[in-house]
């Protein structure tokens, strides 16, 4: 079950024995004699070497025939890496599971959309996680609603339809098979902890992480009446599934604190799993590290902002529209441009945000691409060419030609952006970068990181000497490129 036995275990003995933080989430263990599974920051006292099993996934240790922890509680631990030794394949069907299109069961068609068959989608699975799909979907089901179940009041009924059990006799069936106890059982142990308030939920993640810095960069980029960042808090507006609604983000004293405002219970985890992309909490910073800080400039960059994060974007179709908006132009401009095209095509949100008064939070939705295919920019300071690419790309959403889909491959997708006129190599690999969550996307060809390397002894680097020394980062450029926007004036994008 692990990819390399002898060394994996090696390394997670160490780590269990010392209650490593760093590798939680990265494993689990099943302990033999008590038939439980458990993170390796487990308080109980260590079981004996000969009593335990180690798993990749908490999926991989479900379908063993373990049961989770409920004093570790493997549900709060961070999310397993999507990169951790995994295929393509396997990366792409993880996001696809998230993004709900296995809620049904249909194995064929999530094979199909990953241009596989079932029976190979399945070996790969079993391979690199040690479980089916389909198990790695009920495990993920069953650890959102125990989250649920201990952090927020929401009524068992709407936990059981949030966490995509469909039905709350399922839902309690699951439990009672899982656990030895129903859903309600499990509540009652959560004696003195406060719950959340409507549709909150706590974000885990591996440090180091600093929301702060974060929130600087959406700030810098907040498109005005779509997102909002202030006082240690990132709010935008959202549609998901045909509804609107409101992502609130607050950092809460070591955690992330994650409120969806309007959007219906049932949408709750796909819009989770979407926000860990956007925050990338599912990075694993001390793997990054290791493989960046070989280079001397990066290691000295590493040191002053450790735990380094590549921000993601709710909507690949919003980000290419703000990317194609930010080409030669600053920052700044950029998002004037982005805040006056949402005024005169968006939505007006209507979604009530309990703790604030008038326009303080978002109050539009950014248009789609059917409102921007036949727009008219030119007297919104926009240059005709960038209103026509803008266009095109709507034009080609539309179509079918290009999709934000997660799974296609990365190479696939640049391919289809780089096609549209007006669409080139900075671009894309932007574009890739924070809304395909591709960690080695590169654009190297970006003045703020030319600049970055700018001494008083030697000339400016050109895009290929950057391209070549940026081999010796892969597969972590894209933290690089942050790294490197973060150390100049021009921040990128």
């Amino acid at each position: 079950m692990l990819r390399n036995p002898d060394t994996d275990s090696k390394i997670f003995e160490q780590a269990r024995l010392s209650r490593d933080a760093r590798f939680d989430g990265r494993f689990f263990i099943g302990v033999k004699t008590t038939g439980i599974y458990c993170r390796p920051v487990c308080p109980a006292n260590p079981p004996k070497s000969e009593n335990i099993t180690f798993y990749p996934t908490a999926a991989a240790a479900a379908e063993a025939g373990y049961r989770p922890c409920l004093r570790c509680r493997p549900e709060c631990a961070p999310g397993t890496p999507a990169w951790a030794g995994t295929s393509t394949t396997v990366q792409r069907g993880l996001r696809l599971i998230a993004d709900g299109v296995l809620d049904d069961g249909d194995i064929e068609r999530l094979a199909e959309r990953l241009g596989v068959t079932s029976r190979h989608l399945r070996r790969l699975f079993t391979r690199h996680l040690g479980a089916s799909p389909l198990a790695v979907l009920h495990t993920q089901r069953l650890l959102f609603a125990k989250r649920l179940i201990d952090q927020t009041a929401l009524p068992m009924a709407e936990i059981a339809i949030a966490s995509g059990f469909g039905s709350t006799r399922r839902f309690n069936d699951a439990f009672r098979n899982t656990y030895g106890r129903t859903p309600r059982e499990l509540r009652q142990r959560r004696a003195g902890s406060k719950p959340s308030v409507g549709l909150t939920v706590q974000l885990p993640y591996r440090e180091p992480f600093n929301l702060r810095r974060l929130l600087d960069f959406f700030a810098a980029r907040a498109i005005p009446g779509v997102e909002v960042v202030m006082d240690g808090r990132y709010l935008r507006s959202i549609v998901f599934d045909g509804a609107q609604g409101v992502v609130d983000l607050r950092d809460d004293g070591g955690q992330v604190l994650l409120s969806v405002h309007g959007a219906g219970t049932r949408s709750l985890l796909p819009i989770v799993q979407r926000v860990r992309g956007i925050l990338d909490l599912d990075a694993s910073p001390d793997d990054v590290a290791r493989v960046l800080s070989r280079d001397p400039f990066l290691e000295a960059l590493l040191q002053g902002k450790p735990g380094i994060r590549v921000p993601g974007a709710w909507d690949g179709f919003e980000l290419t529209v703000r990317a194609i908006l930010g080409q030669q132009v600053s920052v700044a401009a950029a998002t004037t441009f982005a805040g006056r095209l949402a005024m005169r095509y968006g939505q007006q949100l209507d979604v009530e945000i309990p703790d604030l008064e008038g326009d303080t939070g978002p109050t539009l939705v950014f248009p789609g691409p059917e409102k921007l295919l036949r727009a008219r920019l030119s007297d919104l300071g926009i240059i005709r060419s960038r209103a026509a690419t803008i266009r095109r790309v709507a034009k080609a959403v539309i179509e079918g030609e290009v999709s934000f889909d997660p799974s296609q491959s990365v190479d696939e997708f640049c391919r289809s952006l780089l096609a549209i006129k007006g669409i080139g190599e900075w671009t894309a690999s932007y574009v890739a970068m924070r809304a395909l969550k591709d960690p080695d996307a590169f654009p190297q060809a970006d003045l703020g990181l030319l600049r970055a390397f700018d001494a008083d002894d030697r000339a400016r680097m050109k895009p290929a000497e950057l391209k070549a020394r940026a081999e010796a980062w892969r597969p972590w450029r894209a933290y690089a490129a942050l790294l490197l926007w973060s150390s100049g004036e021009n921040s990128g994008g």
